[in-house]
């Protein structure tokens, strides 16, 4: 299971200013949620956890540190208290959950996590299944994949599918969110 252990400075030693003069967060603190029914309640002491492994290595090769990992099953509960718990930490100033975000009955990650969301952000669903549209096709219609701001925090929520992990990932949410939890936290240091 990738973590670093790299001791994180306070959020305030981190923020800086990109070259448009946007604030920014940088390296990030990230607490990385995976939902899964055959993994989550698992007895293996570290059970495989191949989407979870493929956003941390992409944002620690980005500079940032993994904070935090959890695994729950497909629970609205659990899924909720365990996104919420990760949004208390000082440590962590994004937050990734992956699975749970089809069609299916027991698909309810979506469901709990925009609950905990103060603003949506819609233009990362739509920038996903665009991106995901050579790959997959017109079966992007089944991905509820949905990102959004929780106190402060940009939460991302994406498919349980290692391809679909790794490109949005690397394509939108490692480019976007230093920036995001910057413009984010804004508020706390003026």
């Amino acid at each position: 299971m990738i973590q670093n252990d790299r001791e994180l400075p306070p959020a305030e030693d981190r923020r800086t200013t990109d070259a448009d003069g946007h604030d920014c967060i940088d390296p990030l603190g990230v607490a990385i949620v995976t939902v899964s029914s055959s993994r989550g309640d698992s007895v293996e002491k570290t059970p495989p956890d191949p989407g979870g492994d493929a956003i941390a290595s992409i944002l620690v090769e980005a500079g940032h540190v993994v904070t935090s990992r959890r695994m729950v099953p497909d629970d609205y509960v659990r899924i909720k208290t365990t996104v919420s718990e990760c949004l208390n930490r000082p440590d962590v100033d994004l937050v990734v959950t992956t699975g749970g975000t089809g069609v299916t009955v027991d698909d309810v990650t979506p469901d709990a996590v925009t609950e905990l969301f103060d603003r949506e952000l819609p233009g990362f669903g739509e920038a996903f299944r665009w991106l995901s549209w050579e790959e997959v096709r017109t079966r992007i219609v089944s991905t509820r994949a949905t990102a959004g701001i929780a106190r402060g925090v940009p939460v991302f929520v994406l498919p349980g599918s290692v391809n679909a992990v790794e490109l949005a990932t690397a394509e939108i949410i490692s480019e976007e969110a230093p920036h995001l939890a910057g413009l984010a936290t804004r508020h706390k240091v003026e």
